[in-house]
Parts: C-alpha cells; sequence; structure tokens
C-alpha cells in the first residue's frame, strides 16, 4: 500500500509541474513584438485556428459527504456537475459549431445562470510580418462578459491567492497568462475558454460574449523562470480496488 501511494503522490507532483512554467509566471514587461487578432479571419488564419462553440447544461449527479478529514468520504449523496467537460486536450470538439472569428462579440447562451465554452488551437506561425517568433513568449488575452477561466493545453493551473490569469480575474475584467515560452513556429497551443454569466448569486439578463480575444509575443529569454508554487487538476483513476486495502 505505501508503495502505491508512494507513485500516486509521485504522479500527482508530476502532473503539477508540467503547466506551471507557463500559466502561473509572471507577464512579460514591455511592449510586445507582435500582436495577433484572434477576433479576425485574418488573425484566425495566421495561427491556422478555428472557434468552435458550445452551451453546457447542469445536471445532477451522485457523489459523496465530506468525511471527518474533510475530504470526500463515503456517504453517498446527490450534488450538480456540468457538461461537456471540455477543458482537456483529448476532449474531441470535431461536432460542435464552428464559428466565425469575426462573431466572438455575438451574445450567446440563454442568460440567467449560464457557461459555455470557446475553444480554438493555435499553431505558432514562422512570422508575424516582419517578425521571427522563434523563441518568443506568448500570452493570451481576453475580457468575457461577464466571467472566465482559461485553459491552455488541458491545464487549469491556479495558486493559492490568485486573481486573473487562468482563473477569474473579476467582473468584466481581463484575462491575460503565458501561455508559452521559448515557442518555436509550428507549435500547436491549446486554449479552452468557459465563460460565465453572473453575478452567479444575482443572476443577469444579460448573455456571454467575448470583447477580444489577442495573442502577443514578446522577446524570448533563455533565463531561468522562478515559478509560483500552483494547483492543477489531477483525475485519479482507481484500476485496482486493492488500492482501498
Amino acid at each position: 500500500m505505501r508503495i502505491r501511494l508512494l507513485f500516486l503522490s509521485a504522479m500527482i507532483m508530476c502532473s503539477k509541474f508540467i503547466a506551471l512554467s507557463q500559466m502561473s509566471s509572471p507577464l512579460p514587461e514591455g511592449v510586445p513584438s507582435a500582436t495577433i487578432d484572434l477576433g479576425t479571419d485574418a488573425g484566425a488564419a495566421l495561427v491556422n485556428g478555428t472557434w468552435r462553440y458550445s452551451d453546457t447544461k447542469i445536471i445532477e449527479t451522485d457523489f459523496v459527504a465530506a468525511g471527518q478529514d474533510g475530504q470526500p468520504g463515503s456517504t453517498p449523496v446527490r450534488t450538480y456537475d456540468y457538461t461537456p467537460r471540455a477543458g482537456g486536450m483529448d476532449f474531441d470538439d470535431s461536432q460542435w459549431k464552428k464559428i466565425p472569428a469575426t462573431s466572438l462579440s455575438k451574445r450567446r447562451g440563454n442568460s440567467r445562470i449560464g457557461f459555455n465554452w470557446y475553444r480554438i488551437t493555435i499553431t505558432v506561425p514562422e512570422k508575424i510580418g516582419e517578425i521571427k517568433t522563434a523563441g518568443s513568449t506568448v500570452t493570451f488575452a481576453t475580457s468575457l462578459d461577464d466571467y472566465a477561466e482559461i485553459w491552455v493545453d488541458g491545464e487549469l493551473s491556479r495558486f493559492l491567492g490568485q486573481s486573473g490569469g487562468s482563473v477569474i480575474a473579476g467582473w468584466n475584467a481581463e484575462n491575460k497568462l503565458v501561455i508559452g515560452r521559448n515557442v518555436q513556429p509550428g507549435q500547436k497551443i491549446q486554449l479552452a475558454i468557459f465563460g460565465i454569466n453572473g453575478p452567479i448569486s444575482n443572476p443577469p439578463t444579460n448573455y456571454i460574449y467575448l470583447r477580444y480575444a489577442k495573442l502577443e509575443f514578446y522577446p524570448g529569454s533563455y533565463a531561468p523562470v522562478a515559478i509560483t508554487p500552483a494547483e492543477v487538476n489531477v483525475d485519479v483513476e482507481r484500476l485496482d480496488p486493492a488500492i482501498n486495502a
């Protein structure tokens, strides 16, 4: 049992550090050397990206109540979840509706308590105008009405006390985060934006939309980057019932 736990702990720690160097890193300073507007047809074409969209549905699901240690225990309960869970790298969005880049500001969802997804996979171009992209640091910035969470390459990294970046920045505030360092032409980066209508405790009569979505390229640096310890999502699948022994 101890070997299993040590192995599990090692796997969890490994998965935590995979995405930290980008999403928990400080934003680059100064003026970007190039910008791509993903809300234009030309910008989306430059990164060979196609926007896809889906509403979500709130559903009832089975779970367990908290145990004495504050973690999930063994007493069955009913709670709520949502579908689809579309942040992961392996999620298949091929059947989702394709939406024009120029339509990001179109109001979507059905108002009140509502959530949705915008997904796009970008390919780093060799050049943006005369600017070569190799070795650049790339950020993604957007402002969603009303709140947004940003998944990058299947991860929603976050750290204690974080505001903005990958998690909610504030009501109608900008989310901006590093999505790649020392990027290379042809490199693919997947973005999944989870939209939230709010305030949640006072459901509004408005709808969800993106005010803008842009990539900014900054001159790269090969210097070590200090990162903030962060939490990422870890799904543990029990294949051997003996793990509880």
